[in-house]
């Protein structure tokens, strides 16, 4: 097998696994005032801000009025806030509130401590290996 896809079916073998952890952990260090999609959009706009309705719906896999409910609640709770694009009216931008962004970091910051927990039997020379293999990853996916 070559190197390429013997990486990539690491990637597909691992990464589901590893982002059904960081999901769960995220999820379950949430406010309870707040529904899982509702964390989710949350999460997804404070990573996109200027986001769309139309790119969360495709985020969510959810339906346009489906998307502009779950966002009417969450400026309802003060957590985000919806303006007018600049440029197109008929479009909104999305952004995450300080009130919305105090909530993801809440969550954040306990998944950071779950999984350097996690890592903490981990060698010295194996989380350098993860540590590179991750800027590797996002050089390749983030250009």
């Amino acid at each position: 097998m070559s190197m390429p896809k013997e990486c990539a079916h690491e990637l597909l073998d691992v990464v589901p696994l590893v982002m059904r952890d960081i999901r769960s952990q995220m999820r379950s260090r949430r406010t309870t005032d707040l529904t899982v999609p509702q964390f989710r959009t949350l999460v997804f706009v404070n990573n996109n801000t200027g986001a769309s309705l139309s790119e969360v719906a495709e985020h969510m896999g959810i339906t346009l009025p489906s998307t502009s409910k779950l966002v009417d609640d969450l400026i309802k709770k003060g957590m985000m806030t919806r303006r007018e694009h600049l440029r197109d009216r008929r479009r909104v931008s999305l952004a995450v509130t300080p009130r919305g962004v105090a909530v993801f970091e809440v969550s954040r910051k306990g998944t950071l401590e779950y999984l350097a927990e996690k890592l903490g039997s981990t060698s010295v020379d194996d989380c350098e290996a993860i540590v590179k293999a991750m800027k590797a990853m996002r050089q390749v996916f983030c250009t």
